[in-house]
């Protein structure tokens, strides 16, 4: 009989890792937990997860491995249709390839970014202009 390993207590002790300082063992717990929120289709949990990862490689001044993790959470994020949290971590991942000096592939985001804003002020737009009432 295996033990089934509990995401959110491995997030709750990467968490703790965190706060006492010890961005290595948390990064390792939060990608844990992200790879088990994943499978178990909790996609916010998943992409919350690999973003906290990505921040503990930036204390460590991993730009590299964070520009991995920022990436990772901003795919499930845009994938499932949390947009606002998927640009905040394509804001990262620009942050972390302007750190190694990669202006070029910090450049493609940004413009991914805007591309991404233009759309969902599109959308915010045409919600605005699509007033429903029942006494229509």
């Amino acid at each position: 009989m295996s033990v089934k390993e509990d995401p959110i207590k491995i997030h709750k002790d990467a968490n703790a890792l965190m706060e006492s300082s010890k961005p290595v063992e948390a990064r390792d717990l939060f990608v844990k937990s992200g790879e088990l929120y994943f499978k178990g289709q909790n996609y916010f949990g998943a992409a919350e997860m690999f973003y906290k990862a990505g921040e503990c490689s930036v204390v460590l001044k991993e730009y590299l491995q964070a520009v991995e993790f920022f990436s990772k959470a901003a795919d499930i994020a845009l994938n499932k249709g949390f947009d606002r949290y998927g640009l905040s971590a394509l804001e990262e991942v620009k942050s972390a390839q302007m750190a190694v000096g990669n202006v070029k592939e910090a450049e493609e985001i940004e413009k991914r970014v805007k591309e991404i804003n233009d759309k969902l002020n599109q959308q915010t737009a045409n919600d605005d202009d699509s007033s429903f009432s029942i006494f229509s």
